[in-house]
């Protein structure tokens, strides 16, 4: 044998007993995988979170964007503002008709006292009246006795008969008076009725063009993480224009797919494990939270036993809002991972699905 064939065959025979170490390795490797995963049931999935759109609620120009992708922000927390120049103008204009509306109302009050006055005085004038009737009356019986008796004149009766008409006639006046101070008086308490209806209309106005200035500033509806910058200062948008898109970074969850054997044995509430592609070093403890009442994809025919088994459930597995407060870097939505589920929760968790945190 010359010396580079007596080489080969030592490299050759060292790549085999390496070949077979590795082997050897693997294969107990997979074995102890299969022991410690015995029980469980995995699924491959992706870490999501719940989105919320900042959309105007009515159209304008977008003055500025406050905050940038990728930005984490605190619930009211200001995000971006519209023009409100216009909103501006009609608010001080809406004020001035409030005034207006408030010194007409004022206005109307004067008037209603200023009648109230001339009723009295016309009352007043009634009972004067209704005296002096009274007392021509009295005077008339007696000159009209003292005719009978022949101790007076006819001239002198006939005088007390004519005050007396004429008393009546002032008595009719005063009367007359006092119904039209009186419907007056009705007028212009309708006429601060009316006045009083302008100044709420008015304050409504107000409030309402206030709500608007105040809808067009655009705050943050729960803490979050800015995914998306979708407008830019200086566009126009109409009503329900998008500006930002928001990630709630208290609501992540996983979510991934099981067969239907298992998902009839699962249990909302229990316990689940991921672990992520991103951050292999780490178990997270999660919470099953939702589990599907229906298949998510199903062949064509399901009749035997072997075919049901395709029947895939989606379930997700949620983070505690506690924990994502804890660890923030456990938040990040989108990484890729696998959720590990026991779904007999008497069987313990094996050591290699042991949680482990961040410190």
């Amino acid at each position: 044998m010359n010396t580079p064939s007596k080489k080969r065959w030592w490299v050759w025979t060292l790549a085999a007993v390496a070949l077979a170490g590795a082997g050897q390795y693997a294969w107990q490797d997979w074995q102890q995988r299969q022991q410690h995963t015995a029980g469980l049931v995995s699924g491959n999935g992706r870490t999501e979170a719940t989105e919320i759109d900042i959309a105007t609620k009515l159209g304008g120009r977008v003055q500025q964007i406050a905050v940038q992708e990728g930005e984490l922000v605190q619930a009211g927390q200001t995000l971006a503002q519209m023009q409100v120049d216009t909103l501006l103008a009609s608010l001080d204009e809406a004020r001035a008709h409030q005034q207006q509306a408030i010194t007409g109302v004022a206005s109307a009050q004067a008037q209603l006292q200023m009648r109230q006055s001339e009723q009295r005085a016309a009352q007043a004038l009634l009972v004067q009246r209704q005296s002096e009737l009274q007392a021509a009356q009295q005077r008339l019986a007696r000159s009209s006795a003292l005719v009978q008796a022949g101790a007076t004149s006819a001239q002198e009766a006939d005088d007390d008969q004519a005050r007396v008409r004429n008393l009546q006639a002032a008595l009719s006046a005063a009367q007359a008076q006092v119904d039209t101070s009186s419907a007056a008086i009705h007028a212009a308490r309708s006429q601060i009725a009316s006045a009083q209806a302008s100044v709420s209309a008015a304050q409504a106005t107000v409030a309402r063009l206030q709500a608007e200035i105040a809808d067009h500033t655009l705050t943050a509806p729960r803490n979050g993480r800015v995914q998306y910058r979708i407008a830019q200062a200086g566009e126009v948008l109409g009503a329900g224009g998008k500006l930002l898109n928001l990630l709630d970074v208290s609501d992540v969850y996983m979510g991934f797919f099981v067969p239907e054997t298992v998902a009839g044995q699962l249990v909302v509430g229990s316990e689940v494990r991921l672990v992520l592609d991103a951050l292999p070093q780490y178990v997270i403890p999660a919470r099953l939270s939702f589990v599907a009442s229906t298949a998510q994809f199903t062949p064509k025919t399901v009749e035997t036993s072997n075919e049901r088994q395709k029947l895939m459930f989606r379930v997700k597995a949620q983070l505690a809002p506690e924990l994502l407060q804890q660890h923030p870097a456990l938040g990040k939505v989108g990484l890729p991972g696998v959720a590990w589920l026991k779904p007999d929760t008497a069987q313990p968790w094996p050591a290699h699905l042991a949680i482990r945190l961040p410190e």
